[in-house]
């Protein structure tokens, strides 16, 4: 028995426990319209009575659980429904493809949904890929090439759609209306692609704000050795930068161009288009 009710769900086992229990109280009243009869019979009745409705209120209270049809009885459907808008279709752009760091990030678990390559991007890869210049065709080859490694993946579920908007020219807007008809989101890492998708609410997820999440904070008073690679904006500032391509810029810094010298953090700023990290020369 304990095996048994130990193999169930909980949720089936916390609606088939209010049903019996509903079932018992019904039992109840229905039992006391034997209460007149002759005592012997009217024991075998409510014996009837209460087994009937309490097998009853446990078999439908079971089911009720997971039936559409009592929204507030499920709670798995609900779940299932989160589940779903948190695994919606994703629209990659060439930007995204290009860039490449979604292949890693795609490894690592992270991505949920389903991947949408549209045609028209992959037309406009191929172009890229035959491109005169050497450089313009190396990120078009190699995009196709990101586009081959994902479809790949086992765990990454990746369809080219031949889904087209014709009377649309631009590539972006195409990727925006597509993103809407399969109520998506869109995987770019363009700045300004991604500023029209946000003011048109259709949900965008930035690679360069994943990076940037994901690096890890400098703290005021932290040191660390920097190469000066630079002269910064500012008078006697330089500037180097942090294996993440984090730009440090340290305050009296030009001295020692060319220098690989000890830092001490003292501020940082967050902007679009990455984290700023401002420095100071430490003391030996």
């Amino acid at each position: 028995m304990a095996d048994t009710i130990g193999d169930k769900p909980p949720l089936q086992i916390i609606g088939g426990s209010v049903g019996l229990l509903v079932g018992l109280i019904v039992a109840f009243f229905v039992s006391n319209i034997f209460s007149n009869v002759y005592s012997a019979l009217n024991v075998l009745l409510s014996v009837i009575t209460y087994t009937f409705f309490g097998t009853l209120g446990l078999i439908v209270g079971s089911r009720m659980a997971y039936s559409p049809e009592f929204p507030h009885f499920n709670i798995k459907s609900k779940i299932h429904e989160k589940n779903n808008l948190l695994a919606k279709a994703k629209v990659l752009d060439t930007s995204a493809i290009i860039d490449g760091r979604i292949v890693e990030i795609a490894k690592t678990g992270f991505i949920e949904g389903e991947l949408i390559v549209p045609s028209f991007v992959l037309k406009e890869l191929r172009h890229i890929a035959d491109s005169a210049d050497d450089l313009t065709r190396a990120k078009g080859r190699r995009g196709l090439d990101y586009i081959n490694e994902l479809k790949e993946m086992d765990y990454v579920s990746l369809t080219i759609t031949d889904k087209d908007f014709k009377d649309v020219d631009e590539v972006d807007v195409k990727l925006l209306h597509l993103a809407m008809e399969l109520k998506g989101a869109v995987i770019t890492t363009d700045y300004n692609l991604n500023k029209v998708a946000i003011l048109q609410r259709i949900p965008v997820l930035n690679v360069n704000d994943l990076s940037n999440a994901v690096k890890p904070n400098a703290l005021p008073g932290e040191s660390f050795l920097l190469e000066i690679l630079k002269e910064g904006k500012e008078a006697d500032q330089g500037v180097g930068y942090l294996h993440d391509g984090t730009m440090v810029v340290v305050d009296q810094g030009k001295n020692y161009l060319s220098q690989e010298r000890l830092v001490e953090v003292t501020s940082s700023l967050q902007t679009p288009a990455g984290r700023m990290i401002f420095a100071k020369i430490k003391e030996e």
